[in-house]
């Protein structure tokens, strides 16, 4: 790895050049061969000069100069044989969000101002139009969502997947009304327990069949907090201890609207059982319980709050290297001879030398110009 260069995936558009890298590989030798020569005579004239100055004599000479022309020659070549690789780049990993959508009876209260439609729609509704939202805003890679709807019981609708199309198959089909019965005494229970014991299950089960996910890990509740049950505080610690903080988002008004009719079976009569309200505060002391976050629909735009779960979860990912698009190398062998040949310039001694070296680089510029491009 160099920069963010894997130099094993590295690919040559004309390798039929490459054997031209014979040319400077016997040149160094020769090179070589020529600076432990120089070196002995260095050695050998200092011993047999008397004079009372001592003379000093360089061990390199013009050397260092041939040796940058040989590696700036290499690099030309290399360049003429059009590298191209992928380059490594430094990312984050998706996001795993499970969504815990309350269905409850108090859900189907039409105080929750308008679904994507532009209609007036129940809370129910309005939690379905927002969650195409966040869907819409995931980029769908690496992330992936999955749904369990619950009251006094769970019931999961999507397991863990990354495919967009399942997630709004389930949301169309479930955008009418929750998939419990008003008849039903356990429909107006809200059991947030069995949604984060659900949730919990479920992670555990993907990391069994997949292996560890690297992607951040969330629950995203969307609820009115009405009637709640089961051992909250229970199940929150569970989610804590899985390092899996809890979003809570609200639905409906502090004003609040009628439940839904329901028949009374001992009458016979039909009626309202009563007024359901936004149970804001309740919902706040389990975001913060959950080492989330509280949103609330209609007081931020949908594709804000989901924005701002996104980018909190894309923060928890732990980083990784992707793959970048492939990328012409050449260039970068241009600047390295380039270089090596300015730095050569310093140990010229004769005025000829530089001349020859200025005709041979602008020489050597124009043809390999005129086979890259």
């Amino acid at each position: 790895m160099i920069g963010d260069l894997d130099v094993s995936k590295v690919v040559f558009g004309a390798p039929q050049f490459l054997w031209l890298l014979l040319v400077p590989a016997v040149v160094f030798v020769a090179w070589t061969w020529r600076l432990f020569r120089r070196m002995a005579d260095v050695r050998r004239l200092r011993d047999r000069r008397t004079v009372p100055l001592r003379e000093r004599f360089s061990a390199g000479g013009d050397l260092p100069l041939w040796l940058l022309l040989i590696l700036a020659s290499a690099c030309l070549i290399l360049a003429l044989a059009r590298p191209r690789g992928p380059s490594t780049l430094l990312g984050r990993s998706g996001v795993d969000i499970v969504i815990l959508q309350d269905g409850s009876a108090s859900m189907q209260v039409d105080d929750a101002g308008r679904t994507l439609t532009g209609r007036p729609g129940t809370r129910w509704q309005r939690s379905m139009s927002f969650l195409r939202v966040l869907g819409d805003s995931l980029s769908w890679n690496d992330d992936r969502i999955a749904l369990t709807v619950f009251a006094h019981i769970a019931t999961p609708q999507v397991r863990l997947t990354r495919d967009p199309n399942t997630v709004f198959f389930f949301l169309d089909h479930l955008q009418a009304r929750p998939p419990f019965r008003l008849e039903d005494d356990t429909t107006w229970d809200t059991n947030l327990e069995q949604g984060l014991a659900w949730g919990l299950r479920l992670l555990e089960k993907d990391a069994e069949i997949h292996g560890p996910s690297a992607n951040a890990r969330l629950f995203v509740m969307l609820s009115d907090g009405e009637s709640w049950s089961g051992e909250v505080a229970r199940s929150l610690a569970r989610s804590a201890d899985a390092h899996v903080p809890l979003y809570v988002i609200g639905v409906g008004t502090l004003a609040g609207g009628m439940l839904p009719i329901v028949k009374d079976d001992e009458t016979g009569e039909e009626g309202s059982p009563g007024r359901s309200r936004l149970d804001r505060p309740s919902l706040q002391r389990i975001a913060a319980t959950g080492g989330g976050q509280y949103f609330e629909l209609d007081r931020e735009a949908d594709h804000q709050i989901a924005n701002r779960i996104i980018d909190a979860g894309r923060r928890m990912a732990r980083p990784r290297h992707v793959e970048g698009e492939p990328t012409e190398l050449y260039w970068r062998l241009l600047v390295a001879a380039l270089g090596l040949a300015s730095i050569g310039l310093v140990f010229l001694r004769e005025r000829v030398e530089l001349w020859m070296q200025l005709a041979g680089g602008v020489a050597a510029l124009a043809s390999l110009g005129s086979i890259l491009w």
